[in-house]
């Protein structure tokens, strides 16, 4: 590495007569990574400790904007009808690669980073329950690496910054392809947190409809007078009996999901408003909106059988992903370069203990990379994420960054033990070089892009993303508000200041690892 450095110093002592390859700028690539490890930590800390759910996520938006507007980024705010939603750009010209990353939190899984058990900073409060706060840390860290070396050896292109908004509801990405954010994008090189440092091409998950069956009736006192009520409540309950019962004879492969979201105020006043929420969940374009009309059916149902009537409000919707396989080989070819992080002794304790906690295999960290898999949707993992639906629109890939421990459990306060730890640090250090690299390649390697571009074509040869939202609907971006201002004052009480504290655990007083 030290004679590729030489070299690059003697090729711009020369005035830059001679271009360094492609490899030499990505060893240099990796070092401007490392030369940023601060700014990475102190990203994955900072929004860790802001811990703001889907589409109010107004600290996070306003400080990786921030970050990014100080190096010389364009910067386009509150699109798509979305508030904390923006475009970071910079540069100009072909090619433009994006960078993608969430940026919510979840209910009820505040944590104390560090902890190998249950120990919530708010009890009850929002937190980091998916290890979102370090995607933003990974993608900054490689656009600004990537930004250094095409300033320094005028490589032509645009890099652009977006964030993933409220991807735990699934409700951002439509919205921003309906709002033509990425028609000129080339590649979205996404990325999520993972136990592992790999990359898949090809199908990737299920996908869904969420929508809120809200039932209209008449009030009246539950005991005076109940005969002159018609019960909102008993229409969302018939539902979902409705539901439950016709479940039985639906696919084996498909999902769904209810909470009641509003069930009246008081027992002794007939409920004139009650909402259901439902998420709808299949494996192609046409179930998905099959199961949503059959859904939708059984509703208008319990509306009739309790003489209230019923309005439906589509929130959102997804597709299952389908990734880009010579982006994904590109990716995979710089994971390998990379490697693992070196784990410590205290990242193995907090895994074995957090592992031990949780009754899951005690491995401690994984210590090789994955390999690189792709080609069929073997539906081993249910899930949705709306990234697919820049997945049907252009080039994208999805880097799992080895940032969290193995065994934790998804949407749970175990999820965010480490993300605020050495362990998250490094991994998004790692994710932050393999996505610098693979950017390099897509900026000095024309025949990556025109594969990508071919494999795309012929994806979407026969299927061609239309989306599963009703023309005209908005994004919801009145999600959590109410939710989120009850936490705002305790969560400002516990924000990460960098300027007086190395680390947020360290600023925590909590000493790394604590274990039973």
């Amino acid at each position: 590495m030290k004679l590729s450095l030489m070299a690059i110093m003697f090729w711009t002592a020369l005035g830059g007569a001679q271009t360094p390859s492609a490899d030499d700028m990505k060893r240099e690539a990796t070092d401007l990574v490392d030369a940023r490890r601060t700014l990475t930590q102190q990203m994955v800390d900072s929004i860790f400790s802001f811990a703001e759910l889907g589409f109010q996520e107004v600290e996070t938006s306003a400080y990786v904007t921030g970050i990014l507007e100080k190096e010389g980024f364009q910067i386009t705010r509150g699109l798509a009808g979305m508030p904390t939603a923006f475009v970071a750009s910079w540069g100009s010209g072909k090619p433009v690669i994006g960078f993608m990353a969430d940026i919510d939190g979840l209910p009820e899984t505040s944590q104390k980073p560090g902890v190998a058990y249950h120990a919530p900073l708010i009890d009850g409060g929002p937190g980091h329950g998916e290890g979102h706060n370090a995607g933003q840390a990974v993608n900054v860290t490689a656009a600004l690496a990537v930004q250094s070396l095409m300033k320094k050896y005028k490589i032509p292109g645009t890099i652009r910054v977006y964030p993933g908004v409220a991807e735990e509801l699934l409700a951002s990405r439509t919205y921003m392809v309906k709002a033509d954010l990425f028609r000129d994008l080339d590649v979205m090189l996404s990325t999520h947190i993972g136990s592992d440092f790999g990359v898949t091409w090809g199908p990737s998950g299920s996908g869904l409809v969420s929508t809120q069956y809200s039932f209209h009736g008449v009030s009246a006192h539950g005991a005076g007078s109940p005969w002159l009520g018609r019960s909102a409540l008993d229409a969302v309950e018939l539902m979902n009996i409705g539901w439950n019962y016709r479940r039985e004879h639906l696919r084996l492969e498909h999902r769904s999901h209810y909470v009641i979201a509003h069930g009246g105020d008081q027992p002794n006043v007939v409920p004139p408003e009650a909402t259901v929420w439902y998420f709808f969940r299949e494996w192609d374009y046409d179930r998905i909106r099959d199961l949503h009309a059959l859904g939708t059916k059984i509703a208008n149902a319990a509306a009739q059988m309790t003489d209230t009537t019923m309005t439906e409000r589509v929130l959102a919707a997804t597709w299952p992903g389908h990734f880009n396989k010579p982006v994904a080989e590109a990716l995979h070819a710089n994971i390998k370069k990379v490697g693992m992080p070196a784990w410590s002794e205290d990242d193995e304790k907090l895994a074995r203990a957090a592992q031990t906690e949780l009754k899951a295999k005690v491995e401690g960290m994984k210590k090789t990379v994955g390999e690189l898999q792709g080609g069929v949707n073997e539906r081993g993992n249910a899930g949705s994420d709306d990234i697919a639906e820049v997945s049907w629109n252009l080039p994208t890939v999805v880097l799992r960054y080895p940032g969290n421990i193995p065994g934790m459990v998804g949407h749970h306060w175990s999820s965010g033990i480490a993300m605020a730890t050495p362990i998250a640090h490094k991994g998004a250090t790692s994710g932050a070089k393999a996505h610098a690299m693979t950017a390099m390649d897509l900026l000095t390697k024309p025949e990556i892009l025109r594969e990508a571009k071919e494999y795309f074509t012929e994806q979407t040869r026969e299927t061609k993303w239309r989306s599963l939202v009703p023309e005209g609907t908005k994004a919801p971006a009145d999600l959590n508000r109410e939710k989120m201002e009850r936490f705002r004052p305790a969560l400002k009480q516990l924000r990460y200041d960098p300027a007086r504290y190395k680390t947020y655990i360290e600023q925590l007083g909590i000493q790394y690892p604590t274990v039973k």
